[in-house]
């Protein structure tokens, strides 16, 4: 028998013949722009195997291929083999993107248009057309929605998840108060709508949260605001949706706010009967889909649709008072958490007793449950151990996982969805005896680390202008790591959001107060370790003078930083000075609250390092 994937590239090519297709492009979304999409959405995977959160295929007649980053070159590999799917190296200098891969490989290319956001769909069209198609075959790019369905049998429907709302304690402001901002924004763009497609975004905006997605609190819809009117297209075919609609989901109380309660597929007919009344309307192009572009534009003019960056995603990410409480309490009751697992991690692997991989993450998970307010991980545990860990985003099997043995570097990236906040955290444990290079790569990236922490700088500083401070230590040493130093985090929402970040691609985006971002440097060594910290850090003011307005970082993770790992030649006495305090706080915040047992033991884990 044949690789499944292979068999399934196979009857796409077939398809691809009979509609006189050149290429076809497959993204790794869904039509909101998510980074983990449904079930029904995550069409890479269906097709490939590859089971990555970014990357994106490409197929034409004799090619297959899968473009995806650094984070995930060595598991790509693996999961591609015997698919006949090539990889693509991204975010290298010498990165050919699809765009500029399919010119003069391809004249009509097709995609799935409510899954392509409409930025990478002029992309791919411009790709095409900068070769020149000739005069008998015209570059196209022909969308097709929902394009697989032909040959996915068996594909899950869109999700429908109960919707609960979040009171105005608990977020601190009420939706009406959101709405409003928002109906400010239009009026001083002289908009008279907008319309938004990032669940996040309306999420956050109508103060609700659902389960239609793993490990995002989300409602598959969109929403659609004018000066006077407010309809969210979430209903869908389902009978306990239409049936108990106010009682399952809380429609009653959106709907005393004023809020209408509209078909989830109804936006493309709706859309085209407003268009009559409204001549302005603004719209994100990054997270809309093409698909939904293509009747917005129909319905009110191409010259009608103001395209731009999204006002909700900076709103978002400047936690309000209310919403920073509800992040330190998160931190402190994941941190609890944290520590009985990394005791019982500790204690198990020490004493002789099998633990894999699994069973460690299953052990975090069941004392995350024990969390009142605890709502699910925010995203999958990364619990890797030895060469695993050199995999960014390694997924955790749940049978055949490695055992983790009382030697060499363990590292756990996990988080929690709280009814007051949202948790990402990375530890890397030594279990026992290290060698002197995981000892050093340990230091260096816990030096990248401790230097952004105590970083103060003028206010409009952007991420990309303060991500050397995580890197410097190992670029002195001739060492890097490819992902991003940090991302935005929401509240009770996505554990990865923007518009801040801390990378080096340029973005003029600057780190505000209010913002919370991780702050996560590493370093991977293909088939020995890999090693990671990260802690969530708010950004607060630090004071004014002469020079301007000043900002640096509060450290909101509460969870000790293992030290007999470190080299300790190789930190500066104010790296020192900081460990040991955040570890004494660490101490202080959690151990009145932990049993006995780990209380003592983490007494002895957060003993000062010596400055000389």
């Amino acid at each position: 028998m044949g690789n499944i994937y292979a068999e399934r590239v196979a009857r796409l090519r077939e398809m691809m013949s009979v509609r006189g297709w050149d290429a076809v492009v497959i993204s790794a979304s869904d039509p909101h722009a998510s980074e983990y999409p449904a079930a029904r959405w995550q069409q890479v995977k269906w097709i490939s195997g590859f089971t990555g959160e970014a990357g994106d295929i490409v197929v034409t007649m004799d090619h297959a291929g899968l473009w995806t980053d650094s984070r995930y070159f060595i598991q790509a590999l693996e999961q591609l083999q015997g698919t006949g799917i090539e990889l693509h190296r991204t975010r290298l200098p010498e990165s050919v993107g699809i765009p500029q891969w399919l010119a003069g490989k391809a004249s009509v290319v097709a995609l799935d248009g409510r899954c392509v956001s409409v930025d990478m769909a002029e992309e791919i069209k411009g790709g095409i057309a900068s070769s020149g198609c000739g005069d008998m075959q015209p570059c196209r790019v022909v969308d097709v929605p929902d394009m697989l369905d032909a040959i996915w049998v068996d594909r899950p429907a869109v999700p429908v998840s109960p919707v609960i709302t979040l009171d105005e304690s608990i977020v601190g402001q009420s939706r009406l108060h959101k709405i409003s901002w928002l109906r400010g924004f239009l009026l001083k763009g002289d908009y008279d709508a907008i319309l938004l497609s990032s669940l996040d975004e309306i999420a956050w905006l109508l103060n609700v949260r659902g389960n239609d997605i793993e490990y995002n609190p989300f409602v598959i819809s969109y929403l659609y605001v004018t000066i006077d009117r407010v309809c969210w297209f979430v209903l869908k075919d389902s009978p306990a949706m239409e049936n108990d609609a106010d009682t399952m989901y809380s429609f009653s109380e959106l709907r005393a706010d004023g809020v209408e309660i509209c078909r989830y597929d109804d936006v493309f007919v709706d859309l085209m009967g407003d268009g009559a009344d409204i001549s302005r309307i603004f719209v994100d192009s990054s997270t809309m889909n093409a698909d939904l572009y293509r009747y917005v534009t129909g319905a009110f003019g191409a010259e009608n649709v103001i395209r731009g960056e999204s006002p909700v995603q900076l709103q978002k990410a400047l936690k309000n008072n209310i919403e920073i409480q509800g992040f330190r309490e998160a931190c402190l009751e994941d941190g609890l958490a944290m520590e009985k697992f990394l005791y019982w991690l500790e204690e198990e692997v020490a004493s002789g007793e099998m633990v894999t991989e699994w069973d460690a993450s299953v052990r975090l998970t069941s004392l995350r449950g024990e969390i009142s307010g605890y709502r699910g991980n925010s995203f999958e545990n990364i619990s890797a151990y030895g060469a695993h860990a050199a995999l960014p985003h390694y997924s955790t099997p749940q049978s055949g996982s490695a055992q983790i043995l009382p030697k060499g570097l363990y590292l756990v990236d996990s988080g929690g969805q709280y009814l007051f906040g949202t948790t990402d955290i990375t530890r890397t444990v030594p279990l026992g005896e290290c060698s002197p290079l995981e000892k050093e790569d340990y230091t260096l990236v816990l030096k990248g680390m401790i230097q952004l922490s105590m970083a103060v700088f003028p206010k409009g500083t952007a991420g990309c202008h303060l991500d050397i401070l995580a890197r410097n230590a190992l670029w002195r040493s001739k060492r890097n790591f490819g992902h991003g130093t940090g991302h935005g985090v929401g509240f009770y929402l996505g554990v990865h959001e923007g518009p801040q970040g801390i990378r080096q691609n340029f973005s003029a985006q600057p780190v505000l107060p209010g913002m919370v971002t991780s702050n996560e440097p590493g370093i991977y060594r293909e088939g020995q370790h890999g090693v990671r910290h990260e802690n969530l850090v708010l950004c607060v003011a630090a004071g004014n003078n002469e020079f301007g307005e000043w900002l640096s970082f509060e450290t909101l993770t509460l969870c000790h930083i293992e030290t007999s790992a470190i080299v300790r030649e190789l930190m500066t006495a104010d790296e020192i000075k900081w460990l040991n305090a955040y570890n004494a706080k660490v101490y202080a915040s959690l151990s009145p609250r932990l049993p006995s047992e780990v209380a003592s033991w983490l007494r002895e884990k957060t003993m000062p390092v010596s400055l000389s």
